[in-house]
């Protein structure tokens, strides 16, 4: 399967007792299918696809080995024999694929959502409400116990081995740490008492299912808080890990409540690749590299660099479980790359949502949304090449249709387009890119620089018309709003407008944060930001010499004064990404900027914005306002209900069915599933 492109990625690697077929992991992710049974079918679709598309060794989402242990109630739990009937659904379709599957074994500990957490002392989690209570040493034994029977059901159910998850802050991290191991007898203190936990929780799993089974441990390489690890327990735990029993090693940075983004997409790629590499060094078993590995270059890279012997990437899977496949037939240019939004993917399961793909809504949905052939052939126009249309178009061609695509651009993408200037959001343009060539492989007839009439529309002969013609800025109405000093988001972004030093904006949702995180980059810094300038920016100790990883972060000077508004009285940003709006707040707060909610605007003049805010007047003395308020769908296109009754079938996707905020995740979701509906 091998080729001259990526041949460390595509190698097999041996590992005594079986051979995985290439270096490829799809990582864990909790996708919601894992706590029902009655989900395991489409669970078991999930994993098959991702199997025939060549991985060489999926991890599943995460089970918790007892009660205690559920990340929400009543999670996907492991700790009966009868769990083993339903688990040989999934381990039954990976291998009827030539793949291999492992479990991940998932205690949560004081992360749990639930009334019975446990952790190794009282200490409440700031993502959690409920305090845990401090395992007694008889309930660390029985814990110890019930990941050795969760090994064991595992076994019988047809897994090829499990993931102990010893990362990411959950019970193993929380024991090996004395952030939160405050304990005085045999399980804390020093970092050998500290590290008993794992090390016994592994050596009794490898006694119990013998030599020919993997046990893959996700150690905290990073811990990225304060009172996290130091360098030297970071490696005296994974050559203990080493030498109880573990089969591979794979990596892990940074806990659910640390201030570091590790995963989100402005991290700038294989970001933690090196400190994979340094610990390599020091070990005998394969470790796995991990975080923001995204393309088959970059996985490439690693593994030639000998930084790990394997590469672990989870959502990259999710938005295209051709992956490997693409790859091995030198194909990486059809790939549907990963962006690292979050939107629908984590911040669905930290929402307790089912989880997806922003740019692929099958992924988790394979058994309902199925791009088959169309029992009959529909002529189809589609108007406007952003998100929506580009899904729209793709899915009918791929579903059979006659498919051309008009947009009045000299170039697809739309609102994506935009996206893309803004720092942190390069990645962006992969998405654009994965359609281009995707317009190509379906046939889909593509006219741009061209606006379509509807009396054109209605003469073409198109069985359906979809109208994915996006929106129209909105101008609020406040006295002064045609001054001069007045500009739009897409002047800035698009029109790259010249900006003055001091700039009000106007409206605080997502693409408020995008303006100003967009005026705020210095532009002296090439984007995306070199890797040292990002981890000097949020204070990171990529070699991991300093405790937890972290050192004293060095924001750069702000080029301009902003002023972030909005009227609502709410925190602003409230409606920002559960997983990345923490960031691009932190990101606006280290600048300076100003963010003022519960305003009312009174005028615009050559003063500048003059506005009231509890009661009280105020001036902001600005150079622009840049106005982010809101937008209108552009629905000129469709008929009247007249013209309806006869003629094609009218279809409004995207913004041009809702405009109240861009949504790209609800946009391409749209567009293929009325694509699969013509």
């Amino acid at each position: 399967m091998t080729t001259s492109s990526y041949p460390h990625l595509l190698a097999p690697l041996d590992l005594g007792f079986t051979t995985l077929r290439n270096r490829v992991i799809m990582g864990s992710m909790h996708t919601g299918l894992e706590d029902r049974f009655f989900n395991f079918g489409k669970l078991a679709a999930y994993y098959r696809e991702r199997a025939r598309g060549g991985v060489g060794l999926i991890v599943t989402g995460g089970f918790s080995p007892n009660r205690a242990g559920w990340l929400l109630p009543f999670g996907g739990t492991v700790n009966f024999k009868a769990d083993v009937f339903n688990h040989r659904r999934l381990t039954g379709a990976v291998h009827e694929e030539g793949g291999k599957i492992v479990m991940q074994i998932l205690h949560a500990g004081r992360y749990g959502y639930q009334p019975f957490v446990v952790s190794a002392s009282e200490q409440k989690s700031p993502i959690s409400p409920f305090k845990p209570r401090a395992l007694t040493e008889a309930g660390i034994e029985s814990t110890i116990r019930d990941y050795v029977r969760c090994a064991r059901l595992a076994r019988d159910a047809g897994y090829d081995g499990v993931e102990v998850m010893g990362s990411e802050g959950y019970l193993i991290n929380q024991f090996l740490c004395a952030r939160t191991n405050l304990r005085t007898d045999r399980w804390g203190g020093s970092i050998e008492n500290r590290m008993r936990l794992p090390v016994e929780i592994v050596k009794r799993i490898r006694a119990e299912v013998g030599k020919d089974f993997i046990i893959m441990y996700r150690h905290s390489l990073l811990d990225l808080v304060d009172g996290g690890n130091t360098w030297d327990d970071v490696v005296t735990v994974a050559k203990a890990l080493q030498h109880a029993g573990v089969t591979i090693l794979n990596t892990g940075f940074g806990w659910h409540e640390a201030r570091v983004p590790t995963i989100v997409t402005s991290v700038p790629r294989a970001a933690f690749s090196g400190v994979a590499g340094r610990l390599r060094r020091e070990l005998t078993i394969p470790v796995v590299a991990s975080n923001r590995i995204n393309m088959p270059h970059e996985a490439e890279g690693i593994l030639l660099r000998g930084e790990a012997d394997l590469v672990s990437m989870a959502r990259p899977l999710l938005a295209d479980p051709q992956f490997v496949v693409k790859a091995a037939e030198g194909r990486a240019d059809e790939i549907n790359t990963c962006i690292g939004c979050n939107q629908a993917c984590l911040d669905h399961t930290f929402s307790n949502k089912r989880a997806s793909c922003l740019v692929n809504p099958r992924a988790c949905h394979e058994t309902e949304l199925v791009y088959a052939k169309a029992a009959t052939k529909r002529k189809v126009a589609v108007v406007g090449a952003g998100p929506a249309g580009l899904s729209a178009a793709t899915v009918a061609a791929e579903c059979g249709h006659d498919v051309t695509l008009f947009d009045s651009n000299t170039s697809i993408g739309g609102q994506f387009r935009i996206a893309m200037q803004i720092p942190g959001k390069e990645e962006f343009s992969e998405t654009v890119r994965y359609f281009g060539r995707k317009i190509e492989l379906t046939g889909v007839k593509l006219r741009l620089g061209e606006r379509v009439t509807r009396e054109q529309l209605l003469a073409g002969g198109y069985d359906d018309v979809v109208v994915a013609t996006g929106i129209k800025v909105r101008r609020p109405p406040i006295p002064g709003i045609e001054h001069a000093k007045v500009l739009s988001y897409v002047d800035v972004l698009q029109n790259k407008a010249p900006v003055g030093k001091r700039v009000a904006i106007i409206g605080a949702g997502g693409i408020g944060f995008d303006v100003s995180e967009y005026l705020l980059h210095d532009p002296r810094h090439a984007l995306p930001l070199a890797l040292d300038v990002w981890a000097r920016e949020w204070g990171v100790d990529l070699k991991g010499d300093t405790s937890g990883g972290l050192v004293p972060a060095h924001a750069p000077e702000p080029v301009r004064q902003l002023y972030l508004l909005q009227r609502k009285t709410s925190k602003l940003g409230a409606g920002l990404g559960k997983t990345s709006g923490w960031v691009h707040r932190a990101t606006l707060a280290r600048a300076g900027v100003v963010m003022i909610a519960g305003v009312q605007y009174d005028r615009i003049d050559d003063h500048g914005l003059h506005i009231t805010v509890g009661g009280e007047q105020r001036l902001l003395a600005v150079d622009n306002v840049v106005v982010c308020a809101g937008q209108d769908s552009l629905t000129e296109l469709m008929p009247t209900e007249e013209q309806a009754k006869s003629g094609p079938r009218f279809h409004k996707i995207g913004g041009a069915a809702l405009a109240a905020e861009l949504d790209a995740k609800r946009a391409i979701k749209e567009g293929a599933e009325l694509a699969v509906r013509l």
